[in-house]
């Protein structure tokens, strides 16, 4: 897989761009990817609303957090707009093996701290993820509207991804929160070397 440049690293971290055969997938099944997309968008909307929920003490989280469930959720009804304009049905929610790969790593012991740090990384790296996938279909696509719609989408993820690394900072020691988006970082591309090519999937 080709390598990013150090300016896209410094934009989003990764460290492998996406197979350039999934937007070709995607292109093939735009029923499927778009259904995903929906359910994407309402997960992080839910997830975010979750974290406001168990660490409602952290009021900066709180407050950023916020305009980001609203964010999402409209994400969500703009895929759910574009499945209808094009008669097709919201599918089933799919497992997500990517994210499940993620949780996996995330540490299960150690501090409250610890604990807290990933799940922000977490976050700021499905965003990032996302964010170069949606890249992917703004360039890849021939559809034009759908281009442009990945567009919007594209530079929305890029902004929450930033978010989630600040908000860590704002918490964290920022050396620790460096060190640990690194082992993050390495885990990712590991992750995305050994990933199925799928074009109906997001993730």
């Amino acid at each position: 897989m080709e390598s990013y440049s150090q300016d896209t690293k410094n934009i989003l971290g990764l460290q492998l761009v996406t197979d350039p055969r999934w937007v070709n997938l995607a292109a093939i099944s735009l029923e499927d990817i778009l259904t995903d997309h929906a359910w994407c968008e309402q997960k992080a909307a839910t997830t975010c609303i979750s974290l406001i929920q168990r660490y409602s003490d952290k009021a900066l989280l709180v407050e950023k957090l916020s305009p980001i469930v609203s964010e999402e959720w409209s994400h969500f009804r703009m895929v759910i707009r574009e499945l209808k304009k094009r008669n097709l049905p919201l599918g089933k929610q799919r497992k997500d093996i990517y994210v499940n790969k993620l949780i996996e790593f995330q540490k299960k012991g150690g501090s409250p701290e610890e604990r807290f740090l990933d799940l922000l990384l977490t976050m700021a790296l499905i965003e990032a993820r996302s964010c170069e996938r949606f890249k992917r279909l703004s360039e890849g696509l021939e559809d034009e509207y759908l281009r442009g719609f990945y567009r919007k989408f594209m530079e929305s993820e890029a902004g929450h991804y930033t978010l989630f690394i600040t908000l860590a900072e704002k918490y964290l020691p920022k050396d620790k929160v460096r060190k640990r988006w690194k082992d993050w970082i390495e885990y990712e591309t590991e992750l995305m070397q050994h990933m199925e090519v799928r074009g109906d999937r997001i993730h």
